[in-house]
C-alpha cells in the first residue's frame, strides 16, 4: 500500500460520511443552528483552537522528527488561523479530537491527521461558501486559503506515512486511524443535527 491507496481507501470507505460533512448542515450543527456571522467565526475558531492544542501536543512527544515537524507546522498554522478569525471560541471541542488525543505512536497519528484534514477540508469549503453568500469575499478567500493550507498539509503527511509503514499492520493502523476520526466526526454531526430537529440523512 502507499499513502494515496489509503486516502482512497478511506474516502471510498467514508464516502457517505465526508458526503454529508461537506454540507451546509455542518455549519448549522457547528453553530447549533445560529447562522450569524459571527457565531460561525466563533465555531471556526474553536475548531482551530482544538487542532492546534493536539497538535501542539503532538509535536512536543512524537519520536519522529520528521512527523514532530509537520506537527509543529501543524500547530502553528491552527493558531494563525484561529487568531485569524478576530473571534472567541466557542466553549466547545469537536469530537474527533477526543479520538485524536488517543491516537499513540507516528503511524496512528498520521493517519489520524489524515483523517482531521479530510473533515476539515470539507468544512472550510462550507465556511467559504457561507461568506461567499454573506457578500464577505476576503473572509471567503481566508477560508478558501486555509483549506489549500489543508491540503498541503494532508500531502506532507502522505509523504511520511510512505516512509514511516514499514508493514501492512502498520498501514492497516494509520487507514484504522483515520476512519476512526472521520466517523466520529460525523456521528457528532448526526446526533448534534437530531437533537437540534434537523433530518442529517439528504445533503444539502
Amino acid at each position: 500500500m502507499t499513502a494515496v491507496d489509503l486516502i482512497d481507501a478511506v474516502r471510498d470507505d467514508q464516502q457517505t460520511e465526508l458526503s454529508r460533512l461537506g454540507s451546509s448542515k455542518t455549519l448549522y450543527a457547528d453553530t447549533r443552528g445560529e447562522m450569524d456571522p459571527d457565531v460561525v467565526l466563533a465555531a471556526a475558531a474553536a475548531r482551530e483552537q482544538a487542532a492546534h492544542a493536539t497538535f501542539d501536543a503532538w509535536s512536543d512527544d512524537d519520536a519522529d522528527d520528521d512527523a514532530a515537524a509537520l506537527f509543529a507546522d501543524a500547530a502553528d498554522e491552527t493558531a494563525e488561523r484561529g487568531d485569524s478569525t478576530d473571534a472567541e471560541p466557542v466553549d466547545r471541542t469537536p469530537a474527533m479530537h477526543d479520538v485524536l488525543d488517543d491516537l499513540d505512536g507516528t503511524v496512528q497519528r498520521l493517519g489520524g491527521f489524515v483523517g482531521w484534514s479530510l473533515v476539515d477540508k470539507k468544512v472550510k469549503e462550507q465556511y467559504t461558501g457561507f461568506f461567499t453568500g454573506q457578500a464577505d469575499p476576503q473572509t471567503a478567500s481566508t477560508f478558501r486559503s486555509a483549506g489549500s493550507d489543508v491540503v498541503d498539509l494532508r500531502e506532507d503527511a502522505a509523504d511520511l506515512l510512505d516512509a514511516v509503514c514499514e508493514s501492512d499492520d502498520d498501514w492497516d493502523a494509520a487507514e484504522a486511524a483515520a476512519i476512526d476520526v472521520i466517523s466520529t466526526a460525523y456521528d457528532e454531526y448526526f446526533e448534534t443535527l437530531e437533537d437540534l430537529g434537523v433530518n442529517p440523512k439528504p445533503v444539502c
